[in-house]
């Protein structure tokens, strides 16, 4: 019996988890050292200890969780996972257990309990659940970056593809190959329809940036309510419908570079936030405390007269300067007239060879109606009237029907002395109407203007437009 008892002490002394005995009552019989140590139990001190030292502190009712209860209630064997353990000095950690009974003469004598701390366990899992987490967002950031580079090889886009020879061009594009390889922030100003995404293509292309993405957002185009979630990102939960985190436009363009098309729609309330990036590399995400470092270069552009609205008091003042460190002015196409011959047959031979037909000449006196034209549209309103023009054409020769002439078109002294609202006013009507009204949807009037519909319709009701109207 003796030398049972002492190989049952080593055993116990040599096991690498805890095990512990209770009588009936919960008090402690037994314990080997390692649940000594785990559970900082003062035995030598003499100082009884029980199973509700162990369980019940955080229970209120703690007969479900007591093993000695389920076992005299007859279970021969009770076993918990992440059950949370006490220690003596009132911390406590997280174990597994399982406890069998001590039967003498058919009768339950006792428990013997042996448990492990898991604490350690619970860590990893909790680091591989916080590394699976990046693991996503990192896959899903460079799914999204992913899908702006096959865009950009799929656009091919290249410095060439700016068309013209006219020095106001020339003076702009100098100007990029001057700015492009710099950090600096440029601001590009000019009309609808000049072609400002080109020279923000450009401007990356000839950056050491260009194997980055350029995240394009056209602040028009963001509803007011959603636009700081779009370049900021959100976490979930942040706000009704944010059922997953989601990563804004400026942390998708990092180490790349974010062209923020038509700036001057961006509300008051988010060019605080806007200025912080530009000053400080900093953004938050809705529903985060956590600031994120971005390394972001800000391409800005739009039609909008920033200074009038500095003015107004409709755009910051600081905003202004920071994003207007390098203003790039793109010309108008009624000051680069002799662009437009190549620019027509260059969208003649692009629109011919979509379409697979054979319009490959331009008669002089078309041609002479597209350079007395004042093009209030700029290049794309030369664009949508060379495709609408081969549409209709019959091989070989180009013909355009629906340009006016200049007298009409607002060329003479008496309509270039009109107000700019009548101006706007007779360039909407004008957009208007070569697309049968349609305000919204693909190639409607507010995709040619480059505005939002709803800023579209609101500049309709400002200027009085309705359909029924031809006349100022």
């Amino acid at each position: 019996m003796a030398l049972l008892q002492r190989r049952s002490a080593l055993v116990l002394a040599a096991a690498g988890e805890g095990i512990c005995g209770f009588d009936c009552q919960g008090n402690v019989t037994f314990s080997n050292p390692v649940a000594t140590k785990m559970l900082a139990w003062p035995l030598k001190s003499g100082q009884a200890q029980t199973i509700h030292d162990l369980f019940g502190r955080d229970q209120p009712n703690s007969e479900e969780y007591c093993p000695i209860h389920n076992i005299m209630a007859g279970k021969a064997l009770f076993k918990a996972s992440d059950k949370v353990f006490w220690r003596a000095d009132g911390t406590h950690f997280p174990a597994d257990f399982i406890c069998t009974p001590i039967i003498d003469d058919g009768v339950v004598q006792g428990i013997v309990m042996v448990f492990s701390d898991i604490s350690q366990r619970k860590l990893n899992e909790q680091k591989l659940n916080q590394a699976l987490i990046e693991i996503k967002q990192l896959k899903n950031r460079l799914q999204a970056e992913n899908t702006y580079l096959q865009e950009q090889i799929n656009y091919n886009h290249q410095f060439t593809d700016i068309l013209g020879q006219s020095d106001s061009l020339k003076t702009a594009l100098h100007q990029v190959e001057q700015v492009a390889p710099t950090e600096t922030t440029v601001l590009i100003l000019g009309e609808t329809g000049t072609g400002k995404e080109l020279f923000a293509r450009a401007l990356h292309d000839l950056s050491h940036r260009n194997q980055r993405p350029l995240v394009k957002v056209n602040c028009a185009a963001l509803p007011a309510n959603l636009i700081e979630s779009e370049l900021f990102g959100h976490e979930k939960g942040s706000f009704t419908g944010a059922t997953a985190r989601r990563t804004g436009r400026f942390e998708l363009a990092h180490e790349g570079t974010i062209f923020l098309d038509e700036i001057g729609e961006i509300p008051l309330e988010l060019q605080a936030k806007l200025l912080r990036v530009l000053q400080e590399g900093e953004i938050e995400r809705l529903g985060d405390s956590k600031t994120l470092k971005i390394n972001v270069r800000v391409i800005a552009a739009t039609h909008r007269d920033l200074k009038k609205m500095v003015a107004e008091g409709t755009f910051r003042e600081d905003l202004y300067y920071r994003l207007s460190v390098f203003p790039l002015s793109i010309p108008a196409l009624r000051e680069r007239k002799k662009d437009i011959s190549l620019l027509a047959h260059a969208f003649v031979t692009k629109y011919a060879q979509k379409m697979s037909k054979q319009v490959n000449h331009i008669p002089q006196t078309v041609m002479d109606n597209l350079l007395s034209y004042s093009w209030p549209g700029n290049v794309r309103e030369l664009e949508n009237v060379i495709e609408r023009a081969v549409i209709l054409s019959p091989e070989p020769f180009l013909q355009i029907h629906e340009l006016q002439s200049p007298e009409q078109s607002g060329l003479d002294t008496e309509q270039t002395l009109l107000s700019l609202a009548n101006m706007e006013k007779a360039h909407i009507i004008k957009v208007l109407e070569s697309v049968q009204w349609k305000i919204s949807g693909e190639n409607a009037a507010a995709a040619i203007l480059e505005m939002h519909p709803n800023t579209l319709r609101s500049r309709m009701n400002k200027l009085g437009i309705r359909r029924a109207t031809t006349a100022f």
